[in-house]
């Protein structure tokens, strides 16, 4: 009876899900989780690290950050645009960023040395935006139940068929398998989607894409020694590089239009 409900419950996860396509053409799977749940998620996770982090009181840091969103939330799509995006900077010597949907945007001061410029910034904001337009929570919250009910059936019939301490381990190297071979992959594809959407995104907002290669190769510079890409949530530090070098050269027209159309974002 166990295994059966388990499997009915996967049954109405799949179908609860929908097969849709993301900024760029790739095909993903979302479901399961309305936009408002997503909003009060991102807002509820907002709330809690400004709770819990000092929040930095410099009004040109908050200016600067709030205008580079300003200026790349002017190009998202309208269901994006009419949000109000909210931005905290925090005072911490890492350098990172985050945006969470219902339009949360936060920065870590320590962002400032690695991003030595607006446009810098602007590829750092892009990127994490990117990931809210892409709608990668949702997706990665869709992958997470679908893996963890997918898990919890092989569990129930292999407890059925030779005992709990079967089901126990089918769990446990289940759940390592899970994140090496099907959570992170998904993550790494979904940091190199951020990055080709981030990338168009602060061209089309007036900000030079090729500022984006700078930006990465002052992370690489700043962060030293990483561990291997297969066991990474982010794609290796020089095949992003490249990649946005790659790039770069195609979106010099959208970021030459955005300027001649009046686009000169002045952030600082």
């Amino acid at each position: 009876m166990k295994t059966l409900l388990l499997a009915l419950l996967i049954t109405a996860l799949a179908a609860a899900c929908a097969t849709t396509t993301s900024p760029t053409g790739r095909r993903q799977m979302v479901g399961g989780v309305s936009q408002a749940q997503l909003d009060q998620l991102g807002a509820q996770a907002f709330a809690e690290t400004k709770q819990k982090e000092k929040i930095s009181t410099d009004g040109r840091q908050n200016a600067y950050v709030q205008c580079v969103v300003n200026a790349l939330v002017a190009q998202l799509p309208a269901q994006y645009r009419s949000v109000r995006w909210e931005t905290a900077v925090f005072v911490d010597a890492e350098p990172n960023a985050f945006a969470l949907p219902g339009g949360k945007v936060g920065v870590n001061t320590g962002i400032f040395t690695v991003a030595k410029n607006q446009d810098q910034l602007a590829a750092v904001i892009g990127h994490e935006i990117g990931h809210v337009i892409a709608r990668h929570h949702e997706e990665r919250i869709t992958r997470q139940m679908g893996a963890q009910t997918g898990l919890a059936v092989l569990g129930a019939l292999a407890g059925a068929a030779y005992g709990d301490g079967a089901a126990s381990t089918v769990n446990q190297l289940g759940g390592t398998a899970a994140q090496t071979a099907f959570l992170l992959p998904g993550s790494r594809t979904q940091e190199s989607e951020a990055d080709v959407i981030g990338q168009r995104l602060m061209a089309e907002a007036g900000f030079n894409p090729a500022q984006a290669v700078d930006l990465w190769q002052n992370m690489m510079a700043a962060s030293g020694g990483r561990s291997p890409q297969w066991l990474s949530t982010h794609p290796d530090p020089a095949n992003r590089i490249r990649e946005l070098q790659r790039d770069a050269p195609s979106l010099a027209p959208t970021y030459q239009q955005a300027q001649a159309a009046g686009r000169r974002p002045k952030c600082g």
